[in-house]
């Protein structure tokens, strides 16, 4: 074979394996796009967008407005919730995270609105399943519900930097980049959905987000019942290092609901 047969064998080669390597690529990128799609996809008709006022977390959470000052404060999952955006008002650095946060805030607030009149409709069957001495009546509840939302998508528009869209159990944040990470009505709530891997791997990246705290409300699933894994969690997290106990809060709308679990770093 001549040499300039052997240069233009090996350029066909070379042309053939950047060819071959840029299709490799090409089926990588694919693939993560399909499993990030898969990861966080979500259709918003989807979602329920309804939220707490931040005076609830302030009772969920055992929490006083002296000692939210200067605090870094990580609400996840934050919905449609008031609390990151008070908290701000009154010196704490806070964030609220959620995978609904990918959609635009004025999709969010029109999804809101009708989820409220829905789920008012709605829970005129199952009034029983309350404790309505903070609300008084269905229309008490729909107005809180309204404030809560309304105040949200306003503070959506003031500050959208502090509206972080995540997937968990990953989250985009330093190591302990936050003093106290509050979740509400997720964990625990939605027990037949999510499992106790998903669990664990949540809890442990809010734990490494997270300098001295994590709370998380309430410590029931949607029939009241305590979290079928509770023992086992608490004690998967012990043997960790960390320091666990489950706290009587005065905050008690759903039956049952009134407990946090509060997970604490120990002191170096």
């Amino acid at each position: 074979m001549s040499r300039e047969e052997q240069r233009i064998l090996n350029d066909q080669q070379s042309r053939e394996e950047r060819e071959h390597s840029e299709d490799i690529i090409r089926d990588r990128k694919r693939s993560k796009q399909m499993h990030q799609h898969e990861e966080s996809g979500l259709e918003l008709s989807q979602i329920v967008f309804i939220g707490r006022t931040f005076e609830e977390y302030m009772l969920m959470f055992d929490l006083t407005r002296e000692e939210l000052a200067g605090q870094n404060i990580l609400d996840c999952p934050g919905g449609a919730c008031s609390f990151s955006g008070q908290a701000r008002k009154l010196g704490a650095h806070a964030v609220a995270s959620d995978i609904v946060y990918q959609y635009g805030m004025n999709e969010l607030g029109t999804k809101g609105f009708q989820d409220i009149e829905h789920t008012m409709k709605q829970i005129h069957a199952v009034q029983g399943k309350y404790i309505w001495d903070q609300f008084g009546t269905i229309e008490g509840l729909r107005q809180e519900r309204l404030r809560a939302i309304t105040d949200c998508v306003e503070d959506m528009r003031q500050h959208p930097e502090c509206y972080v869209a995540t997937v968990l159990p990953e989250l985009p944040f330093n190591d302990e980049q936050f003093d106290l990470t509050l979740s509400a009505h997720f964990l625990f709530t939605y027990a037949d959905r999510l499992n106790f891997d998903f669990h664990v791997r949540t809890l442990l990246e809010m734990l490494r987000v997270t300098k001295h705290e994590v709370r998380i409300f309430p410590t029931v699933d949607l029939s009241g019942k305590r979290y079928e894994y509770m023992d086992e969690l608490k004690m998967f997290l012990e043997n960790k290092g960390y320091l666990l106990s489950e706290v009587r809060t005065s905050y008690e709308f759903q039956r049952n609901a009134h407990t946090m679990l509060r997970i604490r770093k120990p002191s170096l």
